[in-house]
């Protein structure tokens, strides 16, 4: 594992709508492993990576990997007389998970706070909560207005040998895996598309432009797979830390192609690669399979405790499983010619 590259996705903000940090990240990380490198008008980056070994008299099959690059967070809303901040969530927060945790408010400067409840239900509702920066109001209006975006100040920490916490791995580890298998990846007789997608979180926004330019015969989107913890019953999440990358099989918007779910479980087999089923939530694979006239899609990643809060917890190994799968998968995707056509 690169440490040093998934601590830089990691620690990089950028909340729906707001994701250029993360994305001249990405950018910069890709330009060096692609023919070609640009960023769309919603925001995406998109990168292509030229088939070494193109089929005679045709066109090589389009295959695309997505991963995106926004994170949970919040947007300044309000500034009341004793410089206390409410705030408007941007993607899918858990109120629960919210209470007592740092953030970083992206203003003329950055500006640290936490979030408190108010008086109210217990636990609070999002609407009886509040950031205390400990300023008064003037100097919080000198520093922050209406509509600066707020991330979680939580950085990435290695818990153990194997095992990280993140404020985002939703999806910055598919960030990771997609940016490390273009490292990896050898000669292919396809063409890849590697693409950071923006606002995922806010209903797989960004997504179809990109799909609908691409036009992509064969889809993956790189995403966490839910993994069972404290909080959550082993029936009732497929995955486990340290077992494997996920493969999906489904989710909320996306029944996965099962010819291309069958053609990564064997390749897991073939390679010696750590897997696990997984029927997980709702993904960029549902834009990627719909997009023109269909593409077979699915989504893998690497099981992560407690989404969508700010402690998300991860398994060296399964996101090492996760890039190897993915670099498998690219140069043996010309295998899937017969039925992608």
């Amino acid at each position: 594992m690169d440490r040093q590259l998934l601590q830089l996705v990691c620690n990089t903000p950028g909340i729906p709508g707001f994701e250029d940090p993360i994305q001249d990240i990405v950018e910069e990380a890709l330009r060096p492993r692609c023919h070609e490198v640009r960023r769309d008008r919603m925001g995406n980056v998109i990168g292509l990576r030229k088939a070494n070994k193109p089929p005679k008299g045709r066109r090589p099959l389009r295959v695309l990997l997505a991963a995106h690059a926004d994170e949970i967070g919040m947007m300044v809303k309000h500034i009341d007389g004793e410089g206390f901040i409410r705030f408007e969530p941007v993607g899918g927060l858990n109120a629960q998970a919210i209470v007592s945790q740092q953030v970083i408010i992206h203003g003329r400067e950055p500006v640290r706070g936490v979030v408190v409840p108010t008086e109210g239900e217990t636990p609070p509702a999002m609407r009886d909560m509040l950031i205390d920066v400990a300023l008064p109001q003037d100097e919080v209006c000198k520093r922050v207005e209406i509509g600066d975006v707020i991330t979680f100040a939580q950085e990435l920490v290695q818990l153990g040998e194997q095992v990280y916490l993140g404020r985002n791995f939703d999806d910055r580890l598919g960030t990771y895996c997609l940016l490390e298998a273009m490292n990896q990846l050898g000669p292919t007789k396809v063409d890849v598309y590697a693409v950071s997608t923006v606002q995922e979180e806010k209903g797989v926004r960004g997504m179809p432009a990109a799909a609908f330019a691409i036009e992509p015969d064969i889809g993956l989107a790189i995403d966490g797979s839910l993994a069972w913890g404290a909080h959550v019953p082993r029936h009732q999440n497929l995955c486990a830390l340290g077992e494997g990358t996920g493969i999906y099989l489904m989710d909320n918007l996306t029944i996965g192609d099962r010819r291309l779910v069958r053609f990564l479980f064997e390749l897991c087999e073939k390679h010696g690669i750590p897997c696990q089923k997984n029927i997980g939530g709702g993904t960029d694979a549902s834009a990627i399979q719909r997009t023109r006239t269909g593409a077979l899609a699915t989504t893998v990643g690497p099981p992560t405790r407690y989404m969508h809060s700010t402690v998300q917890l991860a398994h060296a190994d399964d996101i090492d499983a996760t890039v190897r799968l993915l670099v498998a998968f690219l140069e043996n995707a010309h295998g899937l010619e017969s039925v992608a056509r």
